[in-house]
């Protein structure tokens, strides 16, 4: 006789997960977040699909950034925001501050003295 065993997550899965999970023969315990926990649900699982990510071999890393991809949909959907409103405030953050194709990493800042005029 096999003893039952429940692994808690308390994390949002995509849509999918629970069919997925119940046809392995297991039973998925699933809500539905209402919309004042689903921001922070998304903000919670881009973090983790990040943390994938850095994790990930290069084998893995265009999945995980599918992932991330999916997480900001949701994300910027949730905020009110489209998929044109979040690549147009890119563009114009890019030609403001520019984007990361110099691969410019920032050791030190260091005020002037004093004496430096």
């Amino acid at each position: 006789m096999h003893q039952r065993r429940t692994t808690t997550y308390g994390k949002l899965v995509r849509d999918r997960i629970p069919e997925i999970i119940e046809a392995e023969g297991l039973t998925a315990g699933v809500r539905v977040l209402d919309e004042r926990q689903v921001v922070p649900a998304l903000v919670a699982k881009l973090a983790e699909e990040a943390e994938e990510l850095r994790q990930a071999g290069p084998d893995d890393r265009l999945g995980e950034l599918a992932d991330l991809h999916e997480v900001l949909a949701a994300l910027a959907g949730a905020l009110g925001f489209s998929d044109e409103q979040v690549r147009e405030a890119a563009r114009r953050k890019r030609a403001e501050r520019g984007g990361f194709g110099r691969r410019l990493w920032l050791d030190e800042v260091t005020s002037p003295g004093e004496s430096d005029g």
